[in-house]
């Protein structure tokens, strides 16, 4: 699975070769960078215990609502329970801490006002609660796992005696996957980008090589640095969910993409508040939001006028490499799967390659 010269081969893109306009909140991007310098630097056990204390305490402030500084604190230790957090991405953490805090003000609207009465019968009405109120089931399994976590701090503290969370069970994610262009139509997509003389279509193009040629998430290109991008070694260092570092190759299509955007998009949308570890810039010289990231990816539609989610570029990738012949162990560490059921679950393959891998591989076929 590396790279090397030549045409890229759109079947198998590596065979060959918060808010528009407003910044990264502070600590934010403190916490990613403590992150990387964890991930790099050589004497990684000699951080001290007083800078992780500061970065949880950062993260904390960042979390609570203005005008809210109290409303973490409380029976339920949602506060202490967000300090523990520290190991997920700030999107996870933020999600979390909102899941949490909303569990605890319904406990103390009635539900359950002491953590020592929880029991499975108040974990069931709050799922049904949830339900009447019309959340997604993707979005009332990630509150159930959240309010899971948060219970199993508080025993771990001796707060609530029971596992209670053991009996929370969230109903199942309806098994819906994104539409995943063919490997024509992404050609045809990203060579239609405008050419790079201008600063901003260079970084648009730049951006959907990326999201395609090496298959990130949204928030892992919008987290990377120019350091991140070796374009002699082609790849590219992602910090992924969980601090994982991994190295994914590029193809030489995106090399020469990269390089003219640091070349000449990059130092054009510099400004004074551009922050020297990010990558990819708006208009305004900041840092690249997933929400710029999803309005660059909706102005370049297909042939058919059909838009793309950032994520189904990354859906594209995997399904093209496995087309491709591209093994499915490889698949999961370009992804940066912690488990294989998760890229099997996520790349769909198509019944023609089913077919062919029975008739190759069963003795019977």
């Amino acid at each position: 699975m590396t790279a090397s010269a030549g045409t890229r081969n759109r079947k198998n893109p590596n065979a060959t070769k918060n808010r528009s306009g407003q910044r990264t909140p502070t600590t934010v991007v403190f916490v990613q960078q403590r992150r990387r310098d964890l991930a790099t630097a050589p004497n990684r056990a000699a951080i001290g215990a007083a800078e992780a204390s500061e970065a949880s305490e950062s993260v904390r402030s960042e979390l609570a609502a203005p005008g809210e500084a109290g409303a973490m604190e409380g029976p339920w230790d949602v506060a202490g329970f967000v300090a523990t957090l520290s190991s997920l991405s700030p999107h996870t953490r933020r999600a979390y801490a909102h899941d949490a805090e909303e569990f605890a003000q319904w406990c103390a609207r009635g539900g359950c006002p002491e953590p020592a009465n929880l029991d499975a019968r108040v974990l069931r009405r709050y799922l049904a609660y949830l339900d009447t109120r019309g959340f997604a089931r993707t979005s009332i399994a990630r509150k159930a796992a959240a309010v899971r976590a948060l219970l199993r701090h508080l025993q771990r503290h001796e707060v609530v005696t029971s596992s209670a969370g053991r009996h929370l069970r969230a109903p199942r994610k309806a098994s819906r996957l994104p539409k995943v262009p063919s490997a024509p139509a992404t050609a045809e997509l990203l060579d239609g980008v405008e050419p790079d003389d201008d600063p901003v279509s260079a970084r648009d193009r730049a951006v959907l090589e990326l999201l395609y040629g090496a298959g990130l998430r949204v928030s892992e290109l919008c987290g990377l640095a120019p350091g991140d991008v070796e374009l002699r070694r082609a790849h590219v260092t992602v910090l992924g969910k969980g601090s994982k570092v991994r190295r994914v190759p590029i193809n030489a299509t995106s090399i020469e993409v990269l390089r003219t955007y640091l070349r000449t998009g990059r130092p054009a949308l510099t400004s004074p508040a551009t922050p020297s570890d990010a990558l990819f810039l708006n208009r305004r010289g900041r840092r690249l939001t997933t929400r710029d990231a999803y309005r660059i990816v909706a102005a370049h539609p297909l042939a058919d006028g059909r838009t793309l989610h950032p994520h189904a570029l990354r859906h594209a990738y995997a399904t093209h490499l496995l087309e491709g012949g591209a093994d499915l162990r490889a698949v999961q560490e370009l992804l940066g799967h912690a488990d294989l059921s998760t890229t099997q679950v996520y790349t769909h393959v198509t019944a023609d390659r089913l077919i062919a891998v029975y008739e190759h591989a069963h003795p019977r076929a």
